[in-house]
């Protein structure tokens, strides 16, 4: 885990104090909360290299005890590097910050991946999704009605429409 998140926590450690939960978001002794950092965020004035090292002082705490770490660690232990694996570690990162009251960098990443996670869940492929917006996009002509060609109802609409406003 500490592989694929990389720079963006210092340590992920095994907890036991969770019980419910499969991971959680702390901060170390002296960095900021979440709190702290919101508020340093939203400083005009903020001092933006006390910024990057403050705020980079993250621990994720898993539980080992918890299903989805038992599972997640079995789909490791066949394949470290699928594409799937990476985006469980980084969704479970991520929504572990938010539970734990911080906000994320990047939310519309942080929503392409869930949407992803739901495809597979669901068992769509992007084959599949791009096939059906050729086919929408493709029929949207034939389902139109046909234009309305009457004579003089269209000769009064366009004469009205072709005026400009006068102005007092």
């Amino acid at each position: 885990m500490k592989d694929i998140l990389d720079k963006k926590v210092e340590k992920v450690l095994v907890s036991n104090r969770l019980v419910s939960s499969p991971c959680c978001i702390v901060t170390s002794q002296y960095g900021w909360s979440a709190t702290m950092e919101r508020i340093m965020k939203a400083q005009a004035l903020r001092d933006t290299s006390t910024m990057g090292y403050m705020a980079a002082k993250k621990h994720l705490e898993i539980n080992p005890d918890h299903s989805i770490i038992k599972t997640l660690k079995a789909k490791v232990d066949q394949d470290k590097n699928d594409k799937s694996v990476k985006d469980l570690v980084t969704l479970l990162y991520e929504t572990s910050l938010l539970a734990s009251g911080f906000t994320l960098e990047l939310p519309q990443q942080h929503a392409d991946r869930i949407f992803r996670m739901i495809k597979l869940g669901l068992g769509i492929d992007e084959e599949d999704v791009h096939e059906d917006i050729q086919t929408a996009s493709g029929d949207s002509t034939s389902n139109m009605p046909p234009l309305d060609t009457a004579g003089e109802n269209s000769a009064s609409v366009s004469a009205e429409a072709s005026r400009m406003e006068e102005v007092d």
